[in-house]
């Protein structure tokens, strides 16, 4: 490496080897980076921009290099959901480990109602793979930049899918975490950090650094392919058909070459909809309320692990709205139901519909089994 290459094409992990291996400066890196990200005046996924803030972090990380540290992402550039910033827990873990904020990323404005878009103060952040689509959010400025190359890694918060949603509509990788693997950011307990990123190794070295590499060793590991359930539904989403045939084709193709075991096991579950919001609400007696709903909703779910070992879904019922909003589109009705109950969630790429649209498949776990969900993810992506 040089540190002029795209990073559409180097990793995060490569990035890291190269300059512990002293290939390349985490300064270089990090000048290559800002250059692309002031020439895009196109997605505007960033909303601020931190040049000399990044580049004395870099020779604060080159530094360390040469005095013998091996900083797990050392010069990896990241980009930073403004909500979070820097003194958020995942993002200071993250320059521990040696990577370069470079910048904070768009978040929905004030008022909306469903935060799957991204705004700025020239617009909306537009999604890398068509103009006229939302990237999803909220961590919308975040997938965008990911999957547009201008960053290998960039930080999300995901309180109802907004890592999962935005990773599905932009055609990269989102995890929310087990809740309570890092602390909660809200008063509900529904948002947990997580990583965007374009691999899967990627997103077990970010994992690793937010959650502790020793944590992770800990958890129990499927050595036989794990057995999957499938539902495009969940019993109660609007799932269009072109998304819930996309999805199952590419767990299908996994199947096939005995990846995974797709079981018959039929899922349904209570709509969380009136869950997650009594949960938000200040109301005494909305709060009772979502106590028994949420041990109603996550009993039905580890029910479901008793028989299983994962469950399989559309990230979303829809593909991407425009930027004039979702309307009535419940973009978050396949994904807030493990915000209550705590389980690790992943959203990976699952291919395209047949009008050219990106759909992603969400894989969920047992709480505290994110490596099931990373081997199996790893599995899918070689395919």
């Amino acid at each position: 490496m040089t540190g002029t290459e795209n990073t559409t094409t180097v990793t995060a992990v490569e990035i890291a080897a190269a300059v512990r291996a002293g290939a390349v400066s985490a300064r270089d890196i990090t000048v290559s980076t800002l250059a692309r990200i002031s020439a895009d005046d196109r997605l505007r996924a960033f909303t601020q921009c931190w040049p000399e803030a990044a580049l004395a972090q870099a020779e604060h990380v080159d530094r360390r290099i040469r005095q013998g540290e091996p900083l797990p992402l050392a010069g990896v550039p990241l980009a930073v959901k403004a909500t979070e910033g820097l003194t958020a827990l995942q993002t200071r873990r993250l320059m521990a480990a040696g990577c370069i904020p470079v910048g904070a990323t768009a978040t929905p404005g004030p008022g909306t109602n469903w935060q799957t878009w991204g705004a700025t103060h020239n617009g909306p952040t537009l999604n890398p793979h068509h103009p006229d689509w939302s990237p999803g959010g909220s961590s919308a400025g975040s997938a965008a930049a990911v999957a547009a190359g201008l960053v290998p890694l960039a930080t999300g918060s995901d309180g109802a899918g907004s890592v999962r949603i935005p990773a599905a509509w932009c055609s990269i990788i989102g995890l929310k975490p087990t809740n309570g693997l890092v602390p909660a950011r809200d008063r509900a307990g529904l948002n947990t950090s997580g990583p965007l990123a374009r691999t899967v190794a990627d997103t077990a070295a970010y994992l690793a650094v937010l959650a502790g590499d020793t944590t992770l060793r800990r958890q129990p590991a499927t050595t036989t392919p794990p057995r999957t359930a499938w539902s495009a539904t969940l019993g109660f989403a609007k799932t269009t058909a072109s998304v819930a045939a996309t999805a199952h084709a590419r767990l299908t193709e996994a199947a096939a070459t005995d990846t995974l075991h797709l079981s018959d096991t039929k899922v349904t579950l209570p709509n969380p909809a009136p869950c997650w919001h009594a949960m938000r609400s200040r109301s005494t007696h909305d709060a009772a309320n979502a106590t028994g709903q949420a041990a109603a909703l996550t009993a039905a779910v580890d029910q479901l692990f008793d028989t299983v070992d994962l469950l399989a879904t559309p990230t979303t019922p829809n593909t991407p709205h425009g930027h004039d909003g979702p309307g009535h589109t419940m973009s978050v009705a396949l994904t807030w139901a493990f915000n209550i109950t705590g389980h690790p969630a992943i959203s990976l790429p699952a291919g395209l519909t047949p009008a050219g649209e990106p759909v992603g498949l969400q894989l969920i776990a047992r709480r505290g089994h994110e490596q099931n969900l990373l081997t199996l993810a790893a599995a899918i992506e070689r395919l």
